[in-house]
């Protein structure tokens, strides 16, 4: 990638030369060692914040919460996280900024759109096969009052679960009238009939009828972006993407935020990539990126975000600076 930037509406334009991102309180040059509260089996032991273990009950006040409350967006935000290069964090950052901002007193709404149902597993809610949500929205024009459930990472925070039978909604679709249009009118609906600040839509990685429908549904993209070189290949092609869903089927879609991932305090390579993203997209890039850490990765398997698993890791703070970032920015914005 060059010198050239892209505007929020797709047109080139020159931007100077960005400094290397700056070094946050929460970075490390090493990961940090097992909290002593953490079994050596790698289970969550008796008193750490992932005591919480998904047992049927709310989830337990955590001791770090985002304080003071986070400001609410003049108007509602429907983000799709979107980035065709698979494994750079989408779900992962769905969830976890999801958690901050509900933590932080904001109305979220998660609604997942990937089969594979990640975003359900890390956020607690069961999508067993048979489990209403994501495909009854699409195909059966199910109402998402209907099918959104409480997860019990925060009181704040709802989720539309996404079961296996998402697998087969792209070939049904592709006969349905109005098929890109579907999930844009439940969202329309839901944000009309409920007092909600964030909706976020988690895609699977690649540019299909689902990913599409959140596309059109969405009023702002966020772009996670893995800090290494093969990460900046796809971004032309999903900016491609962009400009003519913006054309066709959604004229109001920005991209709104980028979020650097899996960053390397310790890579030379991962500031350069960093700074490159910055030079090419120095309003919509926040100032803080998420780390590489194992807590982030281990909090899944729990069922956890890893606010919960974990709430004084590097990857935890950094979610929360991140979210409470997005929401600063959101609460001065007009459009």
């Amino acid at each position: 990638m060059g010198k050239k930037s892209k505007k929020k509406d797709g047109v080139s334009r020159e931007t100077p030369e960005m400094d290397k991102p700056r070094r946050l309180m929460y970075e490390t040059d090493e990961e940090p060692e097992p909290r002593a509260d953490t079994l050596a089996s790698g289970a969550p032991a008796l008193g750490s914040p992932a005591k919480n273990q998904r047992d049927g009950h709310e989830a337990v006040s955590r001791e770090t919460q985002l304080a003071p409350t986070l400001p609410r967006p003049k108007r509602p935000r429907v983000i799709v996280v979107a980035n065709q290069k698979g494994g750079v964090g989408k779900t992962t950052s769905t969830v976890n900024l999801a958690a901050a901002l509900a933590l932080g007193g904001l109305k979220v709404l998660v609604i997942d759109a990937d089969p594979q149902g990640n975003a359900s597993t890390a956020l607690g809610v069961d999508h067993e096969p048979g489990t209403e949500g994501t495909y009854e929205v699409l195909l059966e024009g199910a109402s998402i009052d209907d099918v959104a459930v409480p997860s019990p990472e925060e009181g704040h925070l709802w989720v539309v679960p996404a079961t296996i039978d998402l697998a087969g909604a792209e070939i049904e679709l592709v006969s349905a009238m109005g098929r890109e249009q579907r999930l844009n009118k439940a969202v329309r609906h839901y944000v009309a009939e409920n007092e909600v600040d964030y909706v976020f839509l988690d895609c699977p990685p690649s540019l299909g009828l689902l990913t599409l429908n959140a596309l059109v549904a969405a009023t702002d993209i966020l772009v996670p972006i893995q800090c290494e070189y093969y990460a900046l290949e796809g971004l032309s092609q999903l900016m491609k993407t962009i400009n003519i869903v913006k054309g066709e089927l959604n004229a109001n879609l920005r991209l709104g935020t980028v979020l650097l991932t899996m960053f390397d305090t310790r890579n030379k390579l991962a500031h350069q990539v960093a700074a490159e993203v910055r030079q090419h997209f120095p309003e919509e890039t926040l100032t803080t990126p998420i780390p590489r850490s194992v807590r982030i990765s281990e909090a899944p398997s729990y069922g956890l975000t890893v606010l919960s698993y974990d709430g004084r890791s590097a990857g935890s703070l950094a979610y929360r600076e991140a979210a409470a970032e997005m929401a600063s920015r959101d609460a001065g914005r007009t459009e």
